[in-house]
C-alpha cells in the first residue's frame, strides 16, 4: 500500500491553517510559478499573504511539498528555506527561472 503526499502531510507536526497551504502548494505545476498572494486566494484567505508565507517557509518537507514554486507578487524570487540559490537551482531545473525578476 502506497502512502500518497497528501496523507503524508496529514501526519506531519503542523497547524491546520499550515497544512492547508502545503497541500495547495502540491497543486502547483512543475514548470510553474505563483505568488503568495495567489496561494494565499487559492484557500481562501486573500488578505493573509503573511500567514500564507510563514507556512510555506515552516514546509517541513521543500522538496517534496515545493515551496520553491512561491514567488514575491512584484514577480522576484522571495526567500527559500534551503537558501535563494537552492531555489534557483530548482526553478532552472524545471524551467520557471526565466521569467523571475532578479
Amino acid at each position: 500500500m502506497m502512502i500518497n503526499l497528501i496523507e503524508i502531510i496529514n501526519l506531519l507536526p503542523g497547524t491546520p491553517f499550515q497544512k492547508k497551504v502545503w497541500i495547495e502548494l502540491t497543486k502547483i505545476p512543475y514548470g510553474k510559478t505563483i505568488s503568495y498572494l495567489e496561494l494565499a486566494k487559492r484557500i481562501d484567505k486573500p488578505k493573509s499573504v503573511r500567514a500564507v508565507a510563514n507556512a510555506v517557509g515552516a514546509n517541513p518537507l521543500p522538496i517534496q511539498i515545493p515551496c520553491h514554486r512561491v514567488i514575491a507578487s512584484n514577480g522576484t524570487i522571495g526567500g527559500y528555506s534551503l537558501g535563494v540559490k537552492m531555489k534557483i537551482k530548482l526553478l532552472k531545473l524545471e524551467g520557471s527561472y526565466s521569467k523571475i525578476l532578479t
